[in-house]
C-alpha cells in the first residue's frame, strides 16, 4: 500500500506510464482466473467454462461526487462498490477490476494514491483484483471510469426480465439513509461556505454518512441464496431508488407489483432526519437512491428459506401487467408509483 502522505509529488514528474507504473506496483492478483493483470495491451482473464460478466459505471466530479465533502480514500472505495454491486445483482461473482482516470493537474501523487488505496481497500474486501485501465489528463476535476467483471454458471445468472405473478418481492438492508446522508452533507457545505470558521456538526449521523459515502455491496445475500439452494426469478440494484427499480423489473418481466408502505424497511435514523428537513422519509426510500441495496424477486414456495436471511424484507407481490404499478399505503388505498430517482439528465432530482 502507498506510506507517502507527507509530500507531494506533481503527476507530471511521474508522466502517465510512470503513474501507471506506481499504481501497479502495489497492486496483486489473487484470483488464478486472472492470467495477467496490468501490464501489457489487455488483461488476460481464464473464466474456466463460466459466463463472463462485465458492467461498466463513471463517476464524475461535480456530478457524482463533490470533493468539498467526500475523502479520496471513501470515493475510490465507493467507486469499487458501485460496480461490485451490479455483478451480484446478476446473481455472479466479480473477480475483476479495470480503472480508468482522468485527472487534473491540481491532484498530486498523494491524492491518486489516496484513491487507489480506497479501492484496493474493497477490492481487498471483496476479493477482487485490479488488473488494467487506464489514465489521462483532465482540464479540470476528476472522472473516474471503472469494468467490473464477474463470472457465474450459466444456470445461476440472474436477470431483470424474469419475475412472476404472485412473485414475492424482497429488498436487503434498509432504504432512503444514502440519500438523507447526501443532505446532511450538503447543509454543512453551505454553512462553511457563508462562515468558513463553522466546523461541521455531524454528531448523532454517522450511520447515514457511511450509507453515503461508504456504501456495501450485496455479498452476503448472493452467498446465503446460494446455501440455500434459493435463485431469484429477478434481481436489481438499488442505485436509483426503490420504485425506479420496481420499473425496471416490471417493465422487462412484463407485470406489474404492489409493495406495501409498512413493509419498505427505513432505518430509524433516516426517519428522524427526514423529519428535521421537513422530508418525507418514505419519498427518500423510493425516490432517494445510491443506497446499493438489492431489489429481488423469488418464488413464493422459497419464502421459508429466504425469511431466516438477516436483513431482508418481503415488503410485496407481482402482479399482472394490467394492474400497473402500486404501493399500499398505511390506510389500505393504493398509489400509483412513479419513477423519480435519480436521472443525470434531468435537471431537477429528487
Amino acid at each position: 500500500m502507498f506510506d507517502n502522505k507527507d509530500n507531494r509529488t506533481e503527476l507530471s514528474e511521474l508522466g502517465e506510464f510512470g503513474l501507471i507504473k506506481h499504481i501497479a506496483s502495489s497492486v496483486v492478483l489473487n484470483n488464478t482466473a486472472n492470467e495477467k493483470g496490468i501490464g501489457d495491451d489487455a488483461a488476460v482473464i481464464d473464466m474456466a467454462g463460466h459466463k463472463t460478466v462485465v458492467t461498466t459505471d463513471m463517476l464524475v466530479e461535480g456530478v457524482h461526487f463533490d470533493l468539498t465533502y467526500v475523502p479520496l480514500k471513501h470515493l475510490g472505495y465507493k467507486a469499487v462498490v458501485v460496480n461490485l454491486s451490479d455483478i451480484y445483482a446478476m446473481n455472479a461473482t466479480p473477480t475483476s477490476l479495470t480503472v480508468g482516470l482522468a485527472v487534473s493537474n491540481r491532484f498530486s501523487l498523494e491524492a491518486i494514491e489516496e484513491l487507489y488505496a480506497g479501492m484496493l481497500l474493497a477490492c481487498e474486501k471483496y476479493g477482487v483484483d485490479i488488473i488494467g485501465g487506464d489514465t489521462t489528463t483532465s482540464p479540470g476535476g476528476l472522472s473516474i471510469c471503472i469494468t467490473a467483471l464477474g463470472m457465474a454458471k450459466a444456470e445461476d445468472l440472474t436477470y431483470r426480465n424474469g419475475a412472476k405473478e404472485n412473485d414475492l418481492i424482497c429488498v436487503t438492508g434498509d432504504l432512503g439513509a444514502a440519500y438523507l446522508g447526501l443532505q446532511i452533507l450538503n447543509r454543512e457545505k453551505q454553512v462553511f461556505l457563508e462562515n468558513p470558521k463553522m466546523q461541521p456538526d455531524f454528531e448523532g449521523h454517522d450511520y447515514l454518512l457511511e450509507r453515503q459515502l461508504k456504501p456495501e455491496a450485496g455479498k452476503k445475500l448472493i452467498e446465503s441464496l446460494k446455501k440455500l439452494g434459493v435463485k431469484p426469478t429477478s434481481m436489481i440494484d438499488i442505485s436509483d431508488g426503490l420504485a425506479s427499480e420496481l420499473f425496471h423489473i416490471c417493465e422487462q418481466s412484463a407485470c406489474g407489483c404492489r409493495i406495501y408502505e409498512d413493509k419498505i424497511p427505513i432505518d430509524i435514523h433516516a426517519g428522524l432526519l427526514a423529519d428535521e428537513f421537513n422530508l418525507s422519509s418514505l419519498t427518500c426510500a423510493l425516490n432517494g437512491g445510491e443506497d446499493y441495496e438489492l431489489l429481488f424477486t423469488i418464488n413464493p414456495a422459497d419464502y421459508e428459506k429466504i425469511k431466516t436471511i438477516e436483513d431482508v424484507s418481503v415488503i410485496g407481490h407481482i402482479t399482472r401487467e394490467s394492474s400497473g404499478l402500486a404501493m399500499v399505503d398505511k390506510g389500505d388505498g393504493e398509489i400509483a408509483l412513479r419513477a423519480q430517482g435519480w436521472d443525470s439528465f434531468r435537471k431537477n432530482n429528487l
